[in-house]
């Protein structure tokens, strides 16, 4: 049985952006984290841009670049903003301009922005400081949109992953009540969000929004998209490996293929006072 140490353990990710450790923790392995990530259907990008007033975006925990890519592909300006140096040398290299910091304190020096964006990362930003610092650096009328890919396991898979996770690490926190079945598992997340907009009162009452898309993946894929997810870093190497060749041989087993239903849930609002700061 593998035992995390309080001292450098996995809490329950109740609230997330207290959790330090596991939020700048991705960078150990950028690399792996650019090429298996998902990024984020068209229809979503597309659809916060008509709503958008401006081009000049900023991207808060823009990692390697996979949230914002889509925007800069579109005519945007988008500076991102990223506590981990690897991460950003990554997003960096595909053209795109980031600073160091996390959102709370990073200096926008003056600078103001369209549109306030965060792609799988928004939880990792204290919901309540995050929208009131938005408010600081959007025009009158920008828009805030915090994005999520929830995943839902197939279902002739769910069960027979949610097993492995449970027999070789009973101790992990993530999956032991089950693989996520959909959106259900990111209410927590996109509610807090909601509230931390709302309590700032210089929004317009957030909206939700949600597309549907899918993505295949084979055995090889999945099992190089694995050591990317939240806490997964921590694991001892051997119990990683262990993990890995036992969910393996359930992709196998199903044909060595699985699709992947993804649901992009966008929580977003407009500013609506004219005071910045």
């Amino acid at each position: 049985m593998v035992t995390l140490p309080p001292q450098s353990g996995l809490p329950m990710p109740s609230e997330p952006h207290q959790v330090r450790e596991i939020a700048e923790s991705f960078g150990t392995d950028a690399q792996r984290y650019e090429r298996t990530r998902p990024g984020y259907p068209d229809a979503m990008v597309d659809a916060i841009l008509a709503a958008t007033p401006g081009r000049r975006v900023l991207d808060v925990g823009t990692g390697t670049g996979i949230s914002a890519r889509g925007f800069h592909q579109r005519g945007c300006q988008v500076l991102g903003v990223e506590p981990d140096e690897e991460m950003a040398r990554v997003a960096r290299h595909s053209g795109l301009d980031v600073e160091i910091a996390t959102f709370e304190d990073w200096d926008p020096a003056g600078r103001v922005f369209d549109l306030v964006i965060a792609g799988q990362a928004w939880h990792w930003v204290n919901p309540v400081a995050g929208a009131s610092k938005a408010t600081h650096v959007l025009d009158p009328a920008g828009r805030i949109a915090l994005f999520w890919n929830a995943m839902a396991f197939p279902a002739a898979l769910a069960p027979g992953f949610a097993a492995v996770y449970r027999r070789v690490l009973p101790d992990f926190p993530f999956f032991q009540s089950g693989m996520p079945s959909g959106t259900e598992s990111y209410t927590p997340l996109t509610a807090k969000a909601v509230a931390g907009i709302r309590q700032t009162q210089r929004f317009t009452d957030p909206e939700q929004w949600r597309f549907d898309w899918e993505r295949a993946y084979t055995t090889e894929q999945w099992l190089d998209t694995v050591p990317t997810f939240g806490g997964h870093s921590r694991i001892p190497p051997e119990k990683l490996g262990e993990l890995l060749e036992e969910l393996g041989h359930l992709i196998d087993d199903a044909g060595g293929t699985f699709t992947m239903g993804y649901t992009a849930l966008v929580v977003t609002a407009t500013r609506t006072d004219t005071h910045r700061g």
